[in-house]
């Protein structure tokens, strides 16, 4: 354990092997929304070993955890995150691909982009993960909140998940992890750095045109080409959270640089200098509308961190 009192976070923290560590990073970039101040301390791990000897210092230094993957549902504060903002490389872990006769196991990184999963799965003829492909992000933030469609959810396709923790590294089996739609009840202080998937062959041909014809009607739907979150809220039993919000008047409204889209009333996009602030007045007019006039109250499917200014 690293024992400098005086030194910075990013100094202390730059004494672990093999992290590469960056005081005051820009988040923005790092997300979909491109919005949010910096990172105290951004580290990037380049071992599993460095990985738990971050976390068991985290840990003993009682320092804020950040996990950030691709940044797709996540709102940064324009405070930025105080103490560490973890970043786990793509390459972290080995891939392992094990296909037989009439299955395969693709066991992959989870700072891996989603796409890697629907790539390994198309180059090996299996099926089975069509929900998933389009979905921006990682792996890790895609088994961390069960993401999904409304053709199927991430743990649909997961057999196992492997966790670090400031006591090492092990795998858990699906059996084992309680979830729930937008939800993975994984370890506290625990993170995801691989997942098994287990698919199925099965006719590739219907599986690349259920592909191809969920992301056309995606991007006539939704507007991809706008820095974006997906969907903000999640949908309540028996409606749409985007319904609800274009039926209160929602739909296109604007606040400083950000906008309910004029697509879809469940996404928010960056006109370009969005701010947090921007996004979170948003976000809470669409809530408070949404319940005064349909007396429904919507739950948030972006998380929130760091530091959100007045």
């Amino acid at each position: 354990m690293v024992a400098i009192s005086r030194a910075s976070l990013p100094e202390r923290l730059g004494l672990i092997s093999g992290c590469e560590v960056t005081a005051r990073a820009p988040l923005a970039p790092l997300t979909s929304v491109r919005v949010g101040g910096p990172a105290e301390a951004l580290v990037r791990p380049r071992s599993p070993e460095a990985l738990v000897a971050l976390l068991r210092q985290v840990r003993e230094e009682g320092v804020p955890l950040t996990v950030l993957g691709g940044g797709a549902n996540t709102l940064v504060g324009d405070g930025g995150i105080p103490g560490v903002t973890l970043k786990l490389p793509s390459n972290l872990f080995p891939e392992v691909v094990e296909v037989g006769e009439e299955e395969g196991r693709l066991t992959l990184g989870a700072g891996a982009a989603i796409v890697r999963l629907i790539n390994q799965m198309r180059s090996n003829k299996l099926v089975g993960a069509e929900f998933l492909a389009g979905i921006p992000g990682t792996l890790g933030g895609a088994v961390s909140m069960n993401a999904g469609t409304k053709n199927g959810e991430c743990f649909r396709v997961v057999e196992a998940v492997e966790v670090a923790t400031a006591d090492g590294v092990g795998w858990l089996s699906r059996a084992e992890i309680p979830y729930r739609y937008r939800h993975a009840g994984l370890p506290a202080g625990g993170v995801v750095t691989r997942v098994r998937f287990l698919l199925p062959k099965g006719d590739t041909v219907a599986s690349k045109k259920a592909m191809d014809e969920d992301l056309g009607y995606r991007k006539r739907s939704q507007p991809l080409s706008q820095p974006n979150f997906g969907s903000v809220f999640t949908n309540p039993p028996g409606d749409f959270a985007g319904r609800l919000i274009e039926s209160v008047g929602l739909k296109g409204h604007v606040s400083g640089r950000a906008q309910v889209s004029t697509l879809h009333a469940n996404w928010i996009v960056n006109l370009g200098g969005a701010t947090a602030r921007d996004v979170l007045t948003l976000l809470s007019l669409m809530q408070a509308r949404v319940r005064e006039e349909r007396g429904v109250e919507l739950q948030p499917e972006v998380k929130r961190v760091g530091v959100f200014l007045p």
